[in-house]
């Protein structure tokens, strides 16, 4: 009667390790095949080219490669000198403007004041020539106010907080106006790329919580999901002659999915994670009950987090030559 009850205590168990094995694949499968994650995430930035609005020698060159800077902070000078002397010339040009205009007033009220005793002709003429000077001052007045521009403008300034990118500028070399030059990476707007697999589109959403993971470090980033690409190109769509689309035979067995890029916006960063573009990542989109108790369990005691802020080195240098 023992062994009986001791075989079937052994059947039994073997069936719960059946079953939960079983459940593990299930699980794992499921996990594969249509929960949203990706190893093919890459850590993105805005970049902002640099250009100078005026044409010119660089003169001074404050800035170098990879430095952090903040936004107004100037980065090189363009002829300086060349335009504070045409913002000389405009400011002369508004002074002879206003002189002519107040001397051809003056002879506008005397030929009107003298009524018959010249000919209306002669007093039409300096009405003319007072009007004449009013658009001459108006004219200056503009001139002097992009002079003016082109003046402050010689100092180039960073429009966003970031790091100076791509950067090889000398004092003595020219630039053009309305060509880039270098780049700054705008570090408030780092974001994550993720290339999900079409077949696991219609567990991601707007809004849903993600798991982000660096390749290097184990610390995990927390994100949202803030858009997807509406569309990608189709390289079996190639216009031939008569616009017709050119489409190509395919012939394998295999059908493999399309990634489709989706944008994921970085909500907190540990203190010292190094947010460099282009960094790959693997982004896992959360159930949202998973993502709710994931939210109590940080808040019970999970790892503090802190919003991404440039590194201690980058905050020290400023606005300085490193």
């Amino acid at each position: 009667m023992t062994r009986i009850v001791l075989n079937i205590g052994r059947v039994l168990l073997t069936l719960l390790f059946v079953a939960a094995a079983v459940a593990a694949l299930v699980y794992v499968w499921q996990r594969y095949e249509d929960d949203p994650w990706t190893r093919d995430g890459k850590v993105r930035a805005d970049s902002v080219p640099v250009a100078s609005d005026v044409s010119g020698l660089v003169t001074q060159v404050l800035v170098q490669d990879n430095q952090f800077v903040r936004s107004g902070t100037v980065l090189f000078v363009v002829d300086k000198e060349r335009f504070a002397a045409q913002l000389e010339q405009a400011d002369a040009s508004v002074a002879r403007a206003n002189a002519t205009l107040a001397n051809a007033l003056r002879e506008q009220r005397r030929y009107v004041a003298l009524g018959d005793l010249v000919s209306r002709q002669e007093r039409d003429q300096h009405v003319t020539a007072a009007d004449v000077a009013r658009a001459t001052l108006r004219q200056a007045a503009a001139d002097r106010h992009i002079a003016q521009i082109n003046f402050e403008r010689s100092e180039v300034r960073a429009r966003v907080d970031g790091y100076v990118t791509g950067f090889r500028m000398r004092p003595g070399a020219y630039v053009t106006s309305g060509v880039p030059n270098f780049a700054l990476l705008d570090v408030n707007s780092l974001y994550i790329l993720g290339y999900f697999e079409e077949n696991k589109l219609h567990r991601v959403n707007v809004g849903d919580r993600a798991r982000i993971v660096l390749l290097g470090d184990s610390r995990p980033l927390w994100g949202h999901v803030v858009s997807m690409a509406a569309g990608i190109t189709d390289r079996e769509d190639s216009a031939s002659n008569g616009a017709l689309p050119n489409v190509n035979p395919t012939f394998s067995w295999i059908r493999l999915a399309q990634r489709i890029p989706v944008r994921v916006v970085v909500d907190a960063v540990p203190p010292g994670m190094k947010m460099v573009a282009g960094r790959t990542a693997s982004v896992i989109i959360l159930p949202a009950a998973h993502a709710r108790r994931t939210d109590a369990s940080k808040q019970d005691g999970g790892a503090a987090l802190v919003t991404a802020p440039p590194p201690p080195a980058a905050r020290a240098a400023g606005t300085t030559r490193s």
